[in-house]
């Protein structure tokens, strides 16, 4: 007897579902055994971690205020490297670190869980404000790392700044994702949780900056590869951070591209739409007319890197 082709397609999901009973294959911190530390070339967390840390100081020796930078999903630090010259050279001190499995940090290429995320952030926020206790200190985050940014600052006990800059936040939670996108990820996650995707074929371009994505291309620490349950983890942690929104009343400036083809703009408005009313004197929104998703590396990143200055020297 021949199978309708409905009926095949229910075969084909019991039989996918029925390879394996597995669930998302998450590489989570280890028990506390340190105290949090700062060295001359990593942060090191509770559970002994070494996260690489990058740092761009001004000239002068003696900056106006600190920057600790967040890059996005499957990049790493030095995300910032050529703002953090400019920002350097209007005497702001910046520091940014590779991302439990990201860079060079360890487990390179899995999903450390989204509360490790902001936990790593908030023990990296304490060590650079004990580092420069006079000084304001800033958050900058773009796409993931804004994502990890909006789930600390929502918290009960959140971190101790004087602002933050969310560039392109990721906050394409899966209510605003198609039925199919879901399930897909929800199946595959946790069924075949090993395999895994590129973004080949998609025809996104993140950036008009075609020579740093080339050179982005041949960058070893850039995830080119990225296996399901990683990004089953983003999913959970852009749905935190566009729930949390309504939640988010920090002294913000938002950034966003108009072309943005990663984070696209119906997710972000929704996103904007919950941020509390009664805070909103508090934030400052600048779009981009010409912006793709890289902000930060765009071909008008220098207009990006101004306005952020402009920001800081305004508080």
């Amino acid at each position: 007897m021949r199978l309708k082709p409905a009926f095949k397609f229910v075969a084909l999901v019991l039989a996918i579902s029925s390879l394996s009973a597995c669930a998302p294959q998450l590489v989570l911190p280890g028990p506390n055994i340190t105290e949090p530390k700062i060295t001359a070339t990593s942060l090191i967390m509770t559970d002994g971690a070494a996260l690489p840390l990058h740092r761009w100081q001004p000239n002068d020796k003696s900056p106006k205020a600190v920057i600790l930078a967040l890059h996005g999903f499957n990049d790493y630090g030095l995300f910032v490297k050529e703002g953090a010259k400019y920002f350097a050279n209007r005497g702001l001190l910046v520091y940014a670190y590779d991302q439990r499995g990201f860079g060079a940090a360890p487990h390179h290429g899995r999903w450390p869980g989204r509360k490790a995320l902001a936990d790593d952030l908030i023990s990296a926020t304490k060590l650079i404000r004990s580092n420069h206790p006079n000084k304001p200190l800033y958050l900058l985050g773009t796409s993931m790392g804004g994502a990890v940014m909006m789930t600390a600052m929502t918290r009960r006990k959140p971190p101790h700044v004087d602002g933050i800059i969310l560039a392109a936040p990721a906050v394409w939670g899966r209510d605003s994702m198609a039925f199919y996108e879901r399930w897909a990820l929800g199946l595959l996650s946790h069924t075949l949780p090993w395999v895994t995707l590129s973004g080949r074929g998609l025809k996104i371009k993140p950036s008009d900056n075609i020579e740093m994505l080339r050179a982005l291309g041949r960058d070893p620490l850039i995830i080119k590869e990225t296996r399901i349950d990683t990004i089953w983890g983003l999913a959970n942690l852009m749905d935190e951070a566009a729930a949390e929104a309504a939640k988010f009343r920090s002294k913000a400036l938002i950034l966003y591209g108009e072309r943005d083809e990663v984070i696209k703009k119906a997710p972000t408005e929704k996103m904007l739409a919950r941020l509390p009313k009664s805070t909103a004197s508090k934030r400052k929104l600048i779009r981009y007319k010409n912006g793709y998703h890289m902000l930060l590396r765009d071909l008008q990143a220098k207009n990006v890197w101004r306005d952020i200055a402009e920001w800081i020297d305004n508080k």
